[in-house]
């Protein structure tokens, strides 16, 4: 495999002893002919080092990530020199800082830094489409997982090249000069553009005057780029109707499809996705495309609409955001609503995705635990554990908000009009205030709405589903009976184990047919048993008539085994149940026109 520059070459090239412009000039090396673990890093002074510039900050976070990244555990080397390549002490002072014994000496800083996805770390591991990996035909960068800076330069410009080997290709919302430097304004700015490097197909639309490229890494070429591209053209389209005009000129999507799928991370004009590699069927292009339209989303919040928090961001110590619901939940709503209003999904199946939202805040969540808390203890074990709820009560707090501002303006002014008022007044580079964006948006829109904020976001009130959907013709039950009778193997719970689907509660009828707590449930009926099937599966158990016979596989302590059980009867009850009323009035229909045509 031929390389363009290997790490051990350029460890041998002559230092320049002043270098032309003020950006730090970063070069990472990448070998996998070497090694698949590592990433060789250089970075070349413009100017001397001050004094007070002598400690070199690796990221211990990044925006959007929410968790402790410490880079610094994933330094294995670190080295300084002077202009004429004489080594200078330094030394670990923390996890993430190393002092430069002499700064205002040190023209070159080199070190090795080890991958994120295959390197073992006890606690805080970080998500994969947050990481950076190097393999054989392809490699991911994070800007963070991989770059420092001297103390005091995180707003110092700088340019990147990346040494790979021929034939890959390079996916960024980046791109290079003729030199192959890419160029980022600051450190904030080359950690929001990661690039996805190696064999690539890629694909490109346009979207009114915007260029929408799409980069695609696929293990066993099974998905192309171009395909995809043409399943989420609907969806783009929609989000431009949406969004009247897109705030951006390039935006870039990087997808990376292998052996399983941790989720997608947001930036300012691109996302990153690392999924798992399956047949792209019709239903696998709609999760795709509604996780998609979540990041797409972002162009406007928080790229258009964020706080002060954001817009300097604190690399050395991870600060929580009051306003997460807005980034994220508000974010969430939109890539939803949007496909709606665009009909692109039906109402029907809108409903389903409340319900489902609802579910999960009340079965997965904390319901006492405000939106406002979840935000400022996102980076913390705590706030973790109920950061799921985020895009859950998140987006359905968005939804009612967006409910009212119709109902306050008559169907004339939603939380989509609001929103692109507000990316007008504020835009990328002025933020809106940590501590008094409440009021502000109130002054923007209507007095009520600072209540609203007050019980909802600050405070953990139960949402007034019921009261805000019934003004659009909307019935919400919290729990419904229809008078069937359905077939049922009692009340299980399941979770997520290593091997796969396990149960974490077990009914007394499976008991009885030998089931425990902690088996894993393989397959149902001889259908086997997927994260991605769950819900078809118990749908298909309680689809029989009660009384039939069914087969369960599990495995238990390590051996596989059939059980046969017998189903029980039960009523059906439907919970935090969505449907139109067939009894709305015109007043009520009136405001659901304007609620499903707000474009």
């Amino acid at each position: 495999m031929k390389i363009l520059v290997s790490g051990a070459l350029l460890a041998l090239l002559p230092l320049t002893s002043a270098l032309a412009g003020s950006e730090l000039t970063y070069t990472v090396s990448i070998d996998p002919a070497r090694s698949t673990d590592e990433f060789q890093v250089t970075l070349q002074l413009p100017k001397k080092l001050k004094k007070d510039q002598a400690i070199y900050q690796f990221a211990s976070t990044a925006p959007g990530t929410y968790q402790v990244m410490d880079m610094g555990r994933f330094v294995r080397k670190f080295e300084a020199f002077d202009k004429d390549g004489k080594p200078l002490e330094s030394k670990q002072l923390s996890t993430n800082q190393w002092q430069l014994a002499d700064p205002t000496h040190t023209r070159e800083i080199r070190y090795t830094i080890a991958e994120t996805w295959d390197t073992p770390v006890k606690d805080h591991r970080i998500y994969r489409m947050c990481g950076s990996s190097l393999e054989q035909d392809h490699a991911l960068l994070n800007g963070q997982t991989i770059l420092g800076y001297p103390q005091g330069m995180q707003g110092q410009p700088l340019r990147l090249k990346i040494n790979y080997p021929s034939g890959w290709q390079a996916g960024s919302a980046l791109t290079p000069d003729a030199q192959g430097y890419y160029h980022a304004k600051n450190y904030d700015q080359a950690v929001d553009s990661p690039i996805l490097l190696g064999r690539l197909t890629e694909a490109t639309t346009k979207l009114g005057d915007a260029e929408v490229a799409l980069y695609c890494y696929s293990k066993t070429d099974l998905i192309k780029a171009g395909p995809l591209l043409a399943d989420m053209q609907k969806m783009l389209g929609a989000a431009q109707s949406f969004l009247v005009q897109l705030p951006v000129k390039r935006y870039a999507f990087l997808y990376h499809f292998e052996d399983q799928s941790q989720g997608a991370w947001e930036h300012s004009y691109s996302s990153e996705y690392t999924l798992k590699e399956q047949p792209l069927t019709p239903e696998y292009a709609q999760q795709i495309t509604d996780m998609a339209a979540h990041e797409f989303f972002h162009i406007v919040t928080p790229l258009n609409i964020h706080s002060e928090i954001i817009e300097q961001f604190n690399f050395v110590q991870p600060t929580g955001s009051q306003h997460l619901w807005l980034y994220e939940g508000t974010t969430e709503w939109a890539a939803h609503m949007m496909q709606l209003r665009g009909g692109l999904t039906t109402l029907d199946d809108y409903l389903t995705t409340l319900h489902d939202k609802v579910a999960y805040d009340h079965l997965r969540a904390d319901t006492t635990y405000s939106l406002k808390r979840l935000g400022l203890q996102s980076f913390t074990d705590e706030g973790q554990q109920q950061y799921g709820n985020i895009y859950q009560r998140g987006a359905m707090t968005a939804a009612l908000l967006d409910v009212r501002l119709l109902e306050l303006s008559g169907g004339k002014r939603g939380l989509r009009d609001v929103l692109l008022e507000l990316a007008k007044k504020y835009g990328p580079s002025k933020p809106v205030s940590e501590q008094n964006f409440f009021d502000d948006f109130t002054k923007l829109t209507y007095p009520e709405i600072r209540d609203f904020f007050t019980r909802y976001v600050e405070n953990a009130e139960p949402l007034p589903l019921q009261e805000y959907y019934a003004k659009v013709g909307i019935r919400y039950d919290a729990s419904l009976r229809t008078g069937r009778q359905l077939a049922s193997l009692g009340t299980n719970s399941y979770g997520m184990l290593p091997a796969g689907i396990g149960f974490t509660e077990v009914s007394s009828t499976l008991q009885a047919c030998g089931v425990s707590k902690g088996d894993q449930f393989v397959a149902f009926n001889g259908a086997v048993i997927a994260p991605e099937t769950i819900r078809q599966t118990l749908t298909a158990m309680q689809s029989g008539a009660p009384g039939t016979e069914v087969e369960l596989t599990i495995r238990h302590d390590g051996a596989e085994k059939k059980v046969r059980c017998r189903t029980i009867a039960r009523d059906e009850v439907k919970r935090y149940n969505f449907a139109l009323d067939p009894q709305a009035t015109p007043a009520q229909l009136a405001l659901r026109q304007a609620w499903l045509k707000n474009l």
